[in-house]
């Protein structure tokens, strides 16, 4: 099993990042601001105006250390990285897999287990913890619809499974509001956008899932999987298709629950954004620091693997998971086993 490291997340606009010796060091107008030892690390995330040497560059790829551009708003541009690793058999069965539509449904419906069950799980903990806050009639109900969702999921193609994941999430983020507790004429949620999300609560999510992104396309890389080619989520090119389907488990379980967290607890506030011109909304250098900090506290959390019955460190769920899925399509396994939260 891969030993978890850390993210480096660097959202200071005008930053530049050199090696200095075994150390990845960061420069803010030409002063050391921070020196992280490479080999603590297992990807840096660049956000906005961010600089990177050539040499750090190089030594990133040859020690396996996945380095990420992105826009300010967490919108991925490239990444870069060293010579495909990883089994060629492996992923030429996974190729094969991929192309056949009913192989590519069976695992799609076992991600879809995974990101409707924990959905389910968190509407029932907000219900569980804070029933006086909350309207605990309309989440249960909505739980149950996902259950309904749930027994759907088998034995179809991957248009069903498609407009079933659309029932669900339609579910889902109609009762998603309810969730939030804490300054809710700030904090509101009316529907899902994005490409720009058009409030708060959206913009929280967007940038969650960019980090959840990352770090399962690094996992997948990591296993000797391309993240480019899924199941769910087809071909298209510059989209880490098997990256978005293997987030999907995820969503609820750290990126959701996360983001309300932060608003519960008024560890972010409204402040803390702004609008765009063109209507989205923005996080300031404050809160996007905040935000990337609870994620790598989050991650660091100790919980135990349903399947493999091991305590491991959240952040190592992303690599489990992936290892879980090559021993699948190498036929290892009779199938692909979701992670699902208690």
């Amino acid at each position: 099993m891969k030993k978890h490291g850390n993210t480096l997340y660097v959202t200071t606009q005008g930053s530049y990042l050199s090696k200095n010796g075994e150390t990845v060091d960061v420069l803010v107008e030409g002063a050391s601001k921070l020196k992280v030892p490479l080999h603590t690390l297992d990807g840096i995330v660049c956000f906005g105006q961010v600089s990177v040497s050539p040499f750090l560059m190089g030594a990133c790829a040859e020690r396996d250390v996945a380095l990420s551009f992105m826009t300010e708003t967490g919108r991925f541009l490239a990444c870069v990285r060293g010579p495909v690793s990883g089994n060629v058999l492996l992923r030429r069965e996974q190729y094969r897999r991929s192309d056949n539509l009913e192989e590519s449904a069976k695992i799609a419906a076992a991600f879809l287990a995974g990101k409707i069950a924990n959905s389910r799980t968190l509407l029932r903990r907000a219900v569980r913890d804070h029933m006086e806050k909350v309207d605990s009639d309309l989440l249960s109900q909505t739980a149950d619809r996902l259950t309904g969702c749930l027994t759907k999921l088998n034995a179809v193609g991957l248009d069903e499974l498609r407009a079933i994941e659309g029932e669900a999430s339609k579910f889902y983020f109609g009762a998603f509001d309810q969730l939030i507790t804490r300054n809710k004429e700030k904090f509101f949620f009316k529907t899902r956008s994005r490409r720009p999300p058009l409030d708060r609560v959206n913009c929280l999510l967007s940038f969650y899932y960019t980090l959840l992104c990352h770090d399962c396309r690094s996992a997948l890389e990591s296993v000797g999987l391309d993240p480019q080619v899924g199941f769910l989520h087809r071909d298209r090119p510059g989209r880490p298709s098997l990256a978005l389907d293997l987030m999907e488990e995820f969503r609820a379980m750290i990126a959701d629950r996360l983001a309300l967290t932060l608003i519960n607890l008024a560890q972010v506030g409204p402040d803390g954004f702004r609008e765009t011109g063109s209507g989205g909304v923005l996080m300031d250098d404050a809160t996007r620091k905040a935000v990337v900090v609870a994620y790598q506290k989050r991650k660091q959390e100790i919980i135990e693997h349903p399947f493999l019955k091991d305590k491991m460190p959240i952040g190592m769920l992303f690599h489990a998971q992936a290892a879980l899925l090559s021993r699948y399509i190498r036929n290892d396994l009779d199938g692909y086993p979701p992670f699902i939260m208690r």
